[in-house]
C-alpha cells in the first residue's frame, strides 16, 4: 500500500500554527483585560473627563492648602472678610491643623464683628476666636500660636486679666514670640500696670519689628501714659508694614481726633474709604469728626451714607445717634426724635439717644400735645442712665435743667421736685484707643 503525501506542506505545520494562534489569543486577552481593568479602576476620573468635555462636570473640591493660600492672598490685599472665609474652609477640611486654626482665628479678631443673626452670625467673631484658640492649644500644646490667639481673643473680649496668664503659658514655649509680648502689653496697660505694659510693648517691637500688632500694642501703651505723638509714630509703622489693613488707620485717626487734629483725622478716614469704599464704620467716624469740626452738612451726609450701608447693629445704632445729634444741633427736633428712636430700637444705651430726645420733646412741648409726657419720661430715664457714666457732669446739668424747664412749661408736672443726680467719679487715666 502506497501512502500519498503532500510535500507542499511542512511536516507538523498545523501544530505550529495552532500554537501561534493560541499565543496570540492569550496576549490579546491579556491586553484587553488590562485595558478593561484600567478603565474600571479609572472609571470615576474618565467619567469626569467625559462630563467635562461636554461642560457638565461638577466643580472639584479644592484642598485645604488651596483655601489657605487664597486666604493669605486676600489678607495681603486687606480683604480680611474673604480671607477669614477661606481660612474657615481650610479649617473645615483640616480641623486640627494649627496653621489653619491660627490664621482663621487671627482674621476673626481683625474683623471683630458683633453678633448679627440676620446675617447668620449669632455669635461675635471674638467668641468664635476664643473657641478656635482653645482648639489650637489642644491640637498643638507646644506651639505658642494657640496661646497667642486665645490670649488676644480674651483681651479683645474685655478680659485683660484672664489674657495675661494664657500669654505667659505661651511664653514658656517661646519666650521671644512677639505676638505674646504684644498681648501682654495690651493687657497690662488695660489693668493700669502701665510700666509693665510699656516694657512688653517695647520688647514686642524689638522681637519682631515687622509685626504690625507689636507696633499697635506699643502704641496702646504709649497712649495710656499720654504719649500720643509717639503712639502716632508706632501706628504709622504698623500701617507701613501692611498698608491694606484698616485697623491701624482707625486707631491713628482716633489719636488725631484726641489731639484735635481734625484735618489729619479726616484724611485718615478718607484713606480707609479708598481701601474699602463701603466701610460704614469709616463713614460714621467721618460724620462724628465733621460734627466736631462744626460742618453739620458734611456730617449729616456721612451719617446717612453709613446707615445706607446697613452695617452691623452697633455701628447702625451709633450712626442713628450721631445723625440725631446733627439734627438736634440744627434745631430739627422732629428729625432728631426720629433718629434717636431708631437708636433706642436697636438696643443702644448711649445717653444721647435718651437725654437729647427728652430735650427735643421739651422744645416741641405744648400743653396737651403729648411732648410734655415724653420729655418727662426720657429725661428721667436718662437721669438713671447717666449715673453710671464717668465724667458726665455737663450732661447731668443738661438733664436737670430740662426737667426743671418741663416742670415750668407743662402744668401736669408742676410741683414736682427734681432729685439731685450724683456725679460718677472719673476713672484714672482712661485709655483713648478704639475703632
Amino acid at each position: 500500500m502506497q501512502i500519498r503525501r503532500d510535500y507542499s506542506q511542512p511536516l507538523f505545520g498545523n501544530r505550529r500554527r495552532n500554537r501561534v494562534n493560541r499565543q496570540f489569543v492569550f496576549i490579546y486577552l491579556l491586553v484587553m483585560g488590562g485595558i478593561l481593568g484600567y478603565v474600571w479602576w479609572q472609571l470615576p476620573r474618565l467619567q469626569l473627563a467625559a462630563l467635562d468635555a461636554i461642560g457638565l462636570a461638577p466643580t472639584a473640591t479644592p484642598f485645604a492648602s488651596w483655601y489657605a493660600q487664597q486666604g493669605f492672598d486676600f489678607y495681603a490685599r486687606g480683604d480680611v472678610e474673604n480671607a477669614s472665609r477661606m481660612f474657615e474652609q481650610a479649617v473645615l477640611q483640616q480641623p486640627s491643623d494649627i496653621n489653619y486654626l491660627y490664621e482663621y482665628g487671627r482674621t476673626l479678631l481683625d474683623l471683630d464683628r458683633d453678633p448679627d443673626p440676620s446675617n447668620g452670625r449669632p455669635r461675635s467673631d471674638v467668641e468664635i476666636a476664643l473657641e478656635i484658640g482653645d482648639r489650637a492649644i489642644e491640637a498643638a500644646p507646644n506651639d505658642p500660636r494657640g496661646y497667642a490667639l486665645k490670649s488676644k481673643a480674651l483681651f479683645w473680649d474685655g478680659q485683660a486679666s484672664q489674657a495675661i496668664p494664657v500669654a505667659q503659658q505661651g511664653l514658656e514655649r517661646a519666650p521671644n514670640y512677639s505676638q505674646l509680648h504684644a498681648v501682654l502689653a495690651w493687657s497690662y496697660a488695660t489693668i493700669s500696670r502701665f510700666q509693665l505694659g510699656l516694657q512688653w510693648g517695647s520688647s514686642a517691637v524689638e522681637a519682631d519689628p515687622m509685626n504690625p500688632d507689636a507696633h499697635r500694642a506699643f502704641a496702646y501703651t504709649l497712649i495710656s501714659v499720654g504719649q500720643r505723638e509717639e503712639a502716632i509714630q508706632e501706628l504709622n509703622a504698623a500701617i507701613a508694614i501692611n498698608p491694606n489693613l484698616t485697623g491701624p488707620y482707625f486707631e491713628l485717626a482716633l489719636q488725631f481726633r484726641s489731639l484735635n487734629m481734625l484735618e489729619e483725622a479726616i484724611a485718615t478716614y478718607d484713606a480707609i474709604l479708598r481701601l474699602e469704599p463701603r466701610n460704614a464704620r469709616a463713614m460714621f467716624r467721618l460724620c462724628e469728626t465733621y460734627f466736631s469740626a462744626g460742618e453739620a452738612s458734611q456730617a449729616e451726609g456721612y451719617c446717612q451714607d453709613a446707615i445706607e450701608q446697613n452695617p452691623d447693629p452697633v455701628t447702625l445704632a451709633r450712626s442713628y445717634r450721631q445723625l440725631g445729634m446733627v439734627n438736634y444741633g440744627r434745631r430739627n427736633y422732629e428729625g432728631a426724635i426720629e433718629n434717636f428712636a431708631r437708636c433706642e430700637e436697636l438696643g443702644s444705651t448711649e445717653i444721647q439717644c435718651y437725654y437729647l430726645r427728652g430735650l427735643a420733646h421739651y422744645y416741641l412741648a405744648r400743653p396737651g400735645n403729648g411732648n410734655c409726657e415724653l420729655a418727662w419720661q426720657y429725661l428721667n430715664r436718662s437721669a438713671e442712665l447717666v449715673q453710671s457714666l464717668p465724667g458726665s457732669e455737663s450732661i447731668q446739668d443738661d438733664i436737670t435743667l430740662g426737667l426743671n424747664l418741663t416742670i415750668q412749661t407743662c402744668p401736669q408736672f408742676s410741683g414736682q421736685v427734681v432729685a439731685t443726680i450724683a456725679p460718677t467719679e472719673i476713672p484714672p487715666t482712661p485709655i483713648g484707643f478704639g475703632n
